[in-house]
C-alpha cells in the first residue's frame, strides 16, 4: 500500500512519455504482487490515478466525457504492466480508442521484476488500411525517446482535420449493426439491405455495416465483447453520429451501448418511427405518430442515480420535498398519452361516420395493401390518373389517400391507398395505426401489391398477410398484383404470375392495367353476374 501511495506522488517531465525509473517501480511492484499495475498521467506528468488489476487485465475508471470537440483527446496517458509480456492487447487498444487516451504503454515484467520491452500506441487519423491506431517499435523504456508534448500537440492538430468530406445537407452519419441470432447468412444480408433502405428513407448516410454471427444476442450489449470493441473503434474512426441496430434493443441494452460508445444508439423500431414522424402530414397521422413514439419511449426514460434526491416511496431516507425528475417526466408522458388516446378515439368516431355515409351510397371499396415501396402509390396514380405523391423510398406515403375509379362498364368504386407494411412491424406501430388501417374494414377487395423483382417474395407476402391477420382482416377477398414486371424478362414475369395466381403489371409503364381491372371487376361483381345469368336462363328457354 505504501508503494502504491508513493506512485501517486510520482511526477514526470512533460516531454517524456515514460521513464525507466517509473517503469522499474511499476514492474517491481507488479512482479511482487503478481497483478497488473497501471498509472494514468496527465500532460503535466502528474499521476492522476493508480490501478491494481488481475494477473491478466486492468479496469480503468469511468469519467464520461471530459474533453469534447473534434480531435480532442482525453489528456491522460496510460502506463501499465503485463506479466506475460504479450505487448499491447485488444483491451489496451480498445481503451485507447474508447477513452481517447493520449497514449497507451505496456511494459513487460521479467522474472527478476525488472522491466522488459515497452510497447506504445496512440490514435491517429484513419489511414488507407482503415486503422486508427499507430504503434511505436518495441524497445526498452530507457530507450523510448519521444518529445511527448510536441507529439501530442501535432497529433491533436492532425485529428482535428476532417479525414472525409461531408456533403452539405448530408444528414446524420450512421453505422448499421445486425446480429444473425440463428438466421442464415442470406437472410442476414436481406435484413441488412432493408435496414440500409430504411436509413436512406430517414435521410441517414450509412458509413459502414457491421454484422456478427451468434447463437443468440448478448443480453447486455447485443454484440460480443470483441465485436463491440471493433464497433467502438470504427465509430471513432468514421466520425459517425449514431449507431442503428437491426434488432429491437431493450432499454438496458441501449443504455449500456450508449455508455460504451458515447454515441446515440437506436434500433429499427425507432428508425421507422422517425420516418413516420417525417412523413406524417395530416393532423390524424401526426397524432398517431406521436402516440406511438411516446409509448415506445415510456419504458426507455433513463434513470440517473442521484442519492441526494428523494423518492415517492417514502421510508427512512426516502421522505423529501417531492418527485424526482424521472418520475415527473414519466407522469407528463402518461398524461400526454391519455390526451392523445382521447383525441384518437374522437377521430375514430369521425371516420366511422364517414364510412357509414359511404356505405349508404353502396359504392364498392378497393384497398391497396402491400409491403412498403412495392409501388402502391404509383399504381393508384396510374389507375386514377391523379396527382399522388410517388417516391422510391420506404414509407414515402404515410397518410391514406382515396380516389374514385370508373370501370369500363360504367361502374364506379372508391380505391384507397394505405400505409405500407414491413416485416416484424413493431406492436406500438400496429396499435397506433390501427385507426388508419380501419379503412380496410369496409374494403370489398384488397389489391395486394407485391414487388415482383424482390428476391424475397414469399416472405413479404407472408409479412403483409400476418399484419392483416393481426388486424382481423384475414378473411377479406384478396387479389395479388405483381408490380414492377418491367424489371424482369417477359417469360419470367408471366411464369411467376401463373405460379401465384397473380396479375402481372407495371404501374410505372401502365402495363397490364386492363387485365387488372377485368380481374377486379370479376371479383367485385361476381355475384351480380351470377344472378343475371340465372335470370336469363329461363327467359332463353321460354323463347326457344
Amino acid at each position: 500500500m505504501k508503494a502504491l501511495e508513493r506512485l501517486m506522488r510520482r511526477r514526470l517531465s512533460a516531454d517524456r512519455l515514460v521513464t525507466n525509473e517509473l517503469a522499474r517501480e511499476l514492474t517491481e511492484l507488479s512482479g511482487e504482487i503478481r497483478r497488473q499495475v497501471g498509472v494514468l498521467l496527465d500532460r503535466a506528468g502528474s499521476v492522476q490515478h493508480v490501478m491494481v488489476g488481475s494477473p491478466s487485465s486492468t479496469e480503468l475508471p469511468d469519467w464520461g466525457r471530459l474533453r469534447a470537440g473534434r480531435g480532442r483527446l482525453r489528456g491522460l496517458r496510460l502506463i501499465k504492466t503485463h506479466l506475460a509480456d504479450e505487448g499491447l492487447t485488444r483491451d489496451d487498444l480498445t481503451d485507447l480508442a474508447l477513452l481517447r487516451l493520449d497514449a497507451v504503454v505496456s511494459v513487460g515484467v521479467r522474472e527478476d521484476g525488472l522491466p522488459a520491452l515497452a510497447h506504445a500506441a496512440s490514435l491517429c487519423a484513419a489511414n488507407a488500411d482503415g486503422r486508427s491506431t499507430a504503434k511505436l517499435p518495441p524497445c526498452h523504456p530507457a530507450e523510448l525517446d519521444l518529445e511527448f508534448s510536441a507529439f501530442i500537440r501535432d497529433l491533436e492538430n492532425e485529428l482535428a482535420l476532417p479525414t472525409t468530406t461531408h456533403d452539405v445537407g448530408e444528414g446524420e452519419r450512421a453505422i448499421l449493426v445486425s446480429v444473425t441470432a440463428g438466421r442464415d447468412r442470406a437472410t442476414l444480408e436481406l435484413h441488412v439491405a432493408e435496414l440500409r433502405e430504411l436509413a436512406r428513407a430517414a435521410g441517414v448516410t450509412v458509413v459502414d455495416v457491421i454484422t456478427q454471427t451468434r447463437p443468440a444476442v448478448d443480453p447486455r450489449t447485443v454484440l460480443g465483447a470483441g465485436k463491440l470493441s471493433d464497433l467502438a473503434i470504427r465509430c471513432f474512426q468514421s466520425d459517425v453520429d449514431l449507431v442503428i441496430f437491426d434488432q429491437d434493443i431493450t432499454p438496458t441494452q441501449a443504455r449500456s451501448l450508449a455508455e460504451r460508445m458515447e454515441l446515440r444508439v437506436i434500433d429499427r423500431t425507432q428508425l421507422i418511427l422517425d420516418i413516420f414522424a417525417q412523413r406524417a402530414s395530416t393532423g390524424d397521422g401526426k397524432l398517431q405518430v406521436e402516440l406511438a413514439q411516446l409509448r415506445y419511449r415510456m419504458p426507455r426514460l433513463a434513470q440517473r442515480a442521484d442519492l441526494s434526491l428523494s423518492r415517492l416511496a417514502g421510508g427512512i431516507g426516502g421522505r423529501g420535498p417531492g418527485e424526482t425528475k424521472l418520475e415527473n417526466d414519466r407522469r407528463r408522458v402518461r398524461d400526454r398519452i391519455t390526451r392523445l388516446e382521447r383525441e384518437a378515439a374522437r377521430l375514430t368516431d369521425q371516420r366511422e361516420g364517414r364510412r357509414r355515409k359511404r356505405g349508404r351510397r353502396s359504392v364498392p371499396v378497393l384497398s391497396i395493401v402491400g409491403y412498403t415501396n412495392a409501388g402502391k402509390s404509383t399504381l393508384l396514380r396510374t389507375l386514377t390518373q391523379s396527382d399522388v405523391h410517388v417516391e422510391d423510398k420506404m414509407f414515402a406515403t404515410l397518410d391514406p389517400v382515396s380516389r374514385r375509379l370508373r370501370f369500363p362498364r360504367e361502374r364506379e368504386v372508391i380505391i384507397t391507398d394505405t400505409v405500407g407494411f414491413i416485416r416484424d412491424l413493431p406492436p406500438d406501430l400496429v396499435a397506433a395505426f390501427h385507426a388508419t388501417l380501419e379503412e380496410l374494414r369496409d374494403a370489398n377487395l384488397l389489391l395486394h401489391v407485391v414487388d415482383a423483382a424482390s428476391p424475397e417474395i414469399d416472405r413479404r407476402i407472408q409479412a403483409v398477410r400476418q399484419v392483416l391477420g393481426e388486424l382481423g382482416f384475414e378473411d377479406k377477398p384478396e387479389l395479388l398484383v405483381f408490380n414492377q414486371i418491367d424489371r424482369l424478362p417477359r417469360d419470367e414475369s408471366d411464369a411467376l404470375a401463373r405460379r401465384y395466381g397473380a396479375v402481372p403489371v407495371s404501374a410505372l409503364e401502365a402495363r397490364g392495367m386492363p387485365q387488372l381491372l377485368a380481374r377486379a371487376e370479376e371479383m367485385l361483381w361476381a355475384d351480380d353476374e351470377g344472378v343475371a345469368a340465372r335470370m336469363s336462363a329461363p327467359l332463353a328457354a321460354l323463347g326457344a
